[in-house]
């Protein structure tokens, strides 16, 4: 249960296309920024001058992949959704329906043994589902996913099928199919065994190469690290599930001094936050470190390392929301969706975007 159970989004507020397709680029999108309960309205491409000279923008560097393939099991299509490769070389894998609109609906993993055939006459054979012992090689983790993902034994080096035959995953309320280049942000880079996010870490998005030139200009330093993310689920709100990440040990250091020179550190996206604090110690100190995190940011947990978040608008049930409370509080989140209910912002990964930052006054609310 989240601060935010009582708010209904309309469907209306769901963003259907991308910003370059609403308006004049990317960074078109509206920031809303709050400073404990006070919030303020700005244009995207004024974020400059809501930090300061020794903040740290913290970067997931993560490419999306085209996850999305179509598939039959006997004689019904599906479309298979590559969510993660495990240390064992199994994918993780989520069977969906076509809906007929070019969107999915929720299918029923399994069952074991069961056999997908893929284009270009490759196979997938489902084993078991996630939440035992295999895979991640990092013990039993993701006991409470259930039987909607499986692991999968595929016939063909995943990220070769992916890039022949994939396409990026979509979500219904979206209008249309998009290409890849609309899922990748400007710190993607490419990995060199093909590995990458099943879903957009959609939070840097709206950044343009010029906003980036604005901030370094400004003062402000970009930190990256790597989270390979795995598909979620619209409809189950579920946690996140054990992901690959990577803290370099230049970003453990940058980190460290912002934090220690006063600046602010500001994780761009959920998905740098979990990999951040994954690495930070119960002293705040970031360290170097890769490997899988099966952490899940409460307000219970808090956090150690991360001073504010920019992420998108998410909805009212979605998991993601008990990291914004850990981050920013309760009652700061609350009076931040209210507003962005107000004024019509819109939702989602090809939404508007707000950032939480702390409140050194702790202003009344304002909203």
């Amino acid at each position: 249960m989240t601060a935010l159970d009582a708010l209904r989004v309309p469907a209306e507020l769901s963003a259907r296309v991308p910003a370059e397709q609403r308006g004049a680029g990317r960074d078109d999108v509206r920031l809303l920024v709050s400073r404990g309960q006070e919030v303020s309205h700005h244009a995207f491409r004024d974020l400059p001058g809501q930090l300061r000279a020794g903040d740290v923008l913290v970067v997931n560097t993560s490419p999306t992949l085209p996850a999305a393939v179509n598939g039959r099991v006997g004689g019904a299509r599906v479309v298979v959704h590559f969510s993660t490769r495990g240390d064992d070389g199994r994918w993780a894998v989520e069977l969906r329906r076509p809906d007929g609109t070019g969107a999915t609906v929720p299918r029923r993993g399994g069952p074991a043994g069961a056999v997908v055939h893929l284009p270009g006459g490759s196979r997938l054979v489902l084993e078991e589902p996630l939440g035992g012992t295999g895979g991640y090689g990092t013990g039993s983790l993701g006991a409470t996913v259930g039987a909607r993902l499986w692991w999968a034994r595929v016939s063909v080096e995943v990220p070769g099928l992916l890039r022949q035959y994939g396409r990026p995953i979509r979500y219904g309320y979206t209008e249309r199919d998009q290409p890849l280049s609309a899922y990748q942000t400007v710190f993607a880079v490419d990995s060199p065994d093909g590995s990458g996010s099943a879903e957009m870490p959609s939070a840097a998005r709206p950044f343009t190469t010029r906003l980036v030139a604005a901030l370094v200009s400004r003062g402000v330093q970009f930190a990256p690290l790597t989270l390979h993310t795995g598909v979620a689920s619209a409809e189950a709100h579920e946690p996140p599930y054990p992901e690959r990440f990577v803290v370099p040990r230049a970003t453990a250091w940058l980190v460290n001094a912002a934090r220690a020179g006063g600046g602010k550190v500001i994780a761009v996206g959920t998905t740098a936050v979990r990999a951040l604090e994954s690495s930070a110690g119960a002293d705040g100190v970031v360290r170097a470190a890769a490997g899988w995190t099966d952490l899940v940011v409460t307000p219970q947990r808090g956090v150690r390392a991360v001073d504010g978040l920019l992420t998108g608008l998410h909805e009212p049930e979605a998991s993601h929301l008990l990291m914004l409370e850990a981050i920013a509080g309760q009652a700061p989140l609350q009076c931040g969706y209210a507003e962005a209910l107000r004024h019509r912002y819109l939702w989602h990964e090809f939404g508007d975007v707000h950032l939480l930052l702390p409140d050194p006054e702790h202003d009344p609310p304002n909203c």
